[in-house]
């Protein structure tokens, strides 16, 4: 009788998945999209090899009433934190020794500021303008500025720029915008320069930009006066009571901006914040020789931005600031809930989205980053946790086929991951579109233990819970973690719920079988 031969080859295939680098993608079809990207990437920081674990953020200071402001005086050789509380501006600068200037008062306290030369104004379409400056002998001063306004209604200046050495000072509801006759006056009579005779659009001004197309101050650098009707006006020439000098480009049809903080100028280029997203004149302004930016900053999440503008545009807090210390540019948000912000790695165009900071406006001080809550100050970019409290950060990839458009069921997925000490982590694949969403669960059994087979590898509620690895390291770790899902494409869906722990996500090894007879 012949014995029959077995065949005990190996059908197990191994693929090794990129972490998705590319970031947050709310543009392409997930079912096209480059498995490089992500679909959902909370809290999560895309970087050139990696994906990283946002930091958190530690109270600096609490004030006895709403913060509506912050800004940072850049003096020569000191700098000073302000805020605008209630009805009273503060020194923020040390978490020790906070005080009022009491000889200023705000009807509002959301204002916009400039600094120009050793001068920063405050401004909010409410009250007389106020300026903050040092003087000779280091002593503060935060008084009424020294500008003379038409028929005393200065407190109608809403928004402040600075453009060819000009202070240009925006007057709520209108097309009129005052700047000093004198290029590099800090104080004197305003001019008025109005905008309703070559406005093609109608509404109001809401700001003005400085906009340079050869990447610096230079010849080339042009005026932008944007309206709230998304008509941009460019003027070149630097002398605006010359009428051979000072002349209009172009009056260009752009997308509505949103609120008087709408302008984020950055390396030479001016990003607008407007209701199809996040856009530099670069791109928005067909004007020859105008530079290609670096980064076409919101488009691969064009769908998220859409989303928020279309709900919560004239909600207040939208606002864009760049934090070179991270390597970012963070937009602030409005929402239902609160504020999200979206993030992006400005080396690479990737982004990104932050939750649980709710944020009402944001600013640097000292290089550091720093936003207000409410009553409270808090600085950024500190630590691991949200001032005491766990960071969750989850990231659903994209779909892959793996490397083979055939059948294949998944059996084990094994992270590879860098980590300051043991955390908790739930991470599984979805398969061809599905929306499975398993969360945290309760521990089984003793403090710190699992018992076998009653629930799933590396998940838990609790911080002292299931630990994907009991030390931490400074070399990359892997662990194989049990999977099971058929299908033809797999989504890598990764979530952490940590504090103290710093979270490095490199890449993903994928174990599972190919063909027929996987069902």
């Amino acid at each position: 009788m012949l014995q029959r031969i077995i065949n005990r080859t190996n059908k197990s295939v191994s693929y090794t998945l990129p972490a998705p680098i590319k970031g947050l993608n709310a543009r392409d079809n997930p079912a096209d999209m480059d498995a490089g990207y992500a679909v959902v990437m909370d809290n999560y920081i895309p970087l050139d090899t990696k994906v990283a674990l946002r930091k958190g953020y530690v109270l600096h200071n609490s004030l006895a009433s709403e913060i509506g402001t912050l800004a940072e005086y850049r003096g020569e050789t000191t700098s000073v934190f302000l805020a605008v509380s209630g009805t009273k501006a503060y020194n923020v600068s040390a978490t020790d020794n906070v005080y009022a200037y009491d000889n200023v008062t705000f009807g509002n306290n959301v204002c916009r500021t400039q600094q120009y030369k050793n001068y920063l104004y405050f401004v909010n379409g409410l009250d007389t303008p106020k300026v903050f400056y040092l003087d000779g002998n280091g002593e503060h001063h935060f008084e009424d500025w020294n500008f003379i306004f038409s028929d005393n209604q200065s407190h109608y200046i809403t928004n402040v720029s600075v453009s060819k050495q000009r202070l240009w000072f925006v007057e709520k509801n209108s097309m009129k915008v005052w700047y000093p006759q004198t290029a590099g006056n800090i104080s004197g009579a305003l001019q008025c320069f109005d905008l309703a005779q070559v406005a093609r659009f109608g509404g109001y001004l809401v700001a003005v930009a400085n906009w340079t197309q050869d990447g610096g101050q230079g010849i080339d650098d042009l005026t932008v006066f944007i309206t709230s009707e998304g008509e941009a006006l460019v003027y070149s020439g630097s002398n605006v009571n010359n009428a051979d000098d000072w002349k209009l480009r172009g009056s260009y049809k752009i997308s509505r901006p949103i609120g008087y903080n709408c302008l984020v100028p950055y390396q030479g280029d001016v990003v607008i914040i407007s209701e199809d997203g996040y856009i530099p004149l670069s791109k928005a302004l067909p004007i020859e020789q105008a530079n290609s930016s670096q980064v076409s900053f919101s488009d691969a999440i064009r769908g998220l931005v859409l989303s928020r503008t279309a709900k919560y545009a004239d909600y207040d807090g939208w606002q864009g600031i760049i934090y070179g210390r991270g390597g970012y540019a963070i937009f602030n948000v409005p929402v239902a809930s609160g504020f999200e912000q979206h993030v992006i790695n400005i080396n690479t165009g990737a982004w990104c989205r932050f939750t649980g900071i709710n944020a009402c406006c944001w600013s640097e001080f000292e290089k550091r980053m720093y936003f207000c809550d409410g009553r409270d100050i808090f600085l950024f970019d500190e630590g691991y946790s949200d001032n005491g409290t766990r960071i969750s950060g989850t990231v659903e990839q994209a779909y892959s086929n793996l490397g083979s458009n055939s059948l294949k069921q998944i059996q084990l997925i094994n992270p590879r991951t860098k980590f300051s000490s043991g955390y908790s982590l739930v991470i599984y694949t979805n398969m061809d579109m599905e929306k499975r969403n398993i969360d945290y669960e309760e521990n089984v059994g003793f403090v710190g233990i699992t018992k076998w087979n009653k629930k799933k590898w590396s998940s838990s509620a609790l911080s002292v819970g299931t630990k994907w690895s009991s030390l931490g390291s400074t070399m990359v770790q892997s662990q194989w973690i049990a999977n099971s899902s058929t299908g033809y494409k797999a989504s890598i869906v990764f979530k952490t719920k940590t504090k103290g722990n710093a979270i490095e996500w490199y890449d993903t090894i994928l174990r599972f079988q190919l063909g027929s007879g996987v069902m």
